[in-house]
């Protein structure tokens, strides 16, 4: 039955965006729907460049080896903008996950308090553009600062170092921060985008996001089951019951609609990070 399977490969996110997939494989979601789904390589949790194209994810799929990739949605219409082998976004993952400015310093109690304070992000990803989104609401534009400090394992000791006053993570990160004595300034859920290549077939594309979805169903009816792959890649640091269940959730992909398109695009161009000349119709599938 394998010869007659679609292949269909995937560069690799962190594992709480990623989760859905690790379900598909492990329950044979894929194989029912007609695909051999396979990561082309291992998630890489110290990739790190300020050029997304240098990252793993980016590079994989520029370079023709993985057929799609997930991240967050204003990313990917960034690098969807910006491809040399052309992306579009298929549709808005199953992860719904936060991205929690969190801190050590008691005197940073709420956004308020980040007034001309910097912010370890890692430059367009969701920890960025979240922070923006966060902070812009409660402080003036002008006061908000963003420092690049790399992936979450790197951001993540830049604050216990005392490098930096406060970052922006995601799991397993938020869960271990509190864990070890951090605590939450803000919080912000946001969807991320499925990028896919336009040369993947329709139906092979859509059978894809069938079988992520059928995946996050499973998480949804018993997260616990599954919580280990998320906390894999703190190398026992973080038990999988540790993990907090409220920060992450899974839910159905559903379509970049064209409204929502418009006004991710017009806030993107405020903060200049697009030119703003593509069209919906070049960006999304």
């Amino acid at each position: 039955m394998s010869d007659t399977l679609y292949p269909f490969t995937l560069s690799p996110n962190g594992p709480v965006f990623d989760l859905p997939i690790y379900v598909a494989l492990e329950e044979g979601i894929f194989e029912k729907n007609g695909l051999k789904v396979e990561f082309v390589d291992k998630y890489d949790p110290a990739s790190s460049s300020q050029d997304p194209f240098k990252r793993q994810k980016e590079a994989l799929y520029e370079t023709g080896a993985a057929s799609a990739y997930n991240l967050c949605e204003w990313a990917g219409l960034d690098r969807s903008e910006k491809s040399a082998r052309g992306s579009q976004v298929f549709g808005l993952r199953p992860a719904v996950a936060a991205q929690a400015i969190i801190t050590f310093d008691d005197d940073i109690q709420e956004p308020r308090d980040l007034e001309n304070v910097a912010v370890g992000i890692n430059e367009l990803t969701g920890s960025h553009y979240t922070t923006l989104q966060l902070l812009e609401g409660a402080i003036p534009r002008d006061t908000i600062i963003v420092e690049h400090a790399g992936p979450p394992h790197q951001r993540y000791q830049s604050l216990k170092d005392g490098k930096l006053k406060a970052i922006a993570i995601m799991e397993p990160f938020i869960s271990l921060a509190l864990k070890e004595g951090a605590h939450i300034v803000a919080v912000n859920f946001y969807r991320g985008a499925e990028v896919i290549s336009p040369e993947v077939p329709a139906d092979k594309r859509e059978a894809y996001v069938a079988s992520v979805n059928e995946a996050a169903d499973l998480i949804r009816s018993d997260f616990a089951r599954y919580k280990h792959h998320v906390v894999a890649e703190l190398n026992g640091r973080l038990a999988p019951e540790e993990l907090a269940s409220h920060f992450v959730h899974y839910a159905h992909s559903r379509p970049l609609d064209e409204k929502r398109f418009d006004y991710t695009y017009e806030w993107m161009k405020t903060w200049n990070l697009t030119k703003g000349t593509s069209e919906y119709k070049r960006l999304v599938a």
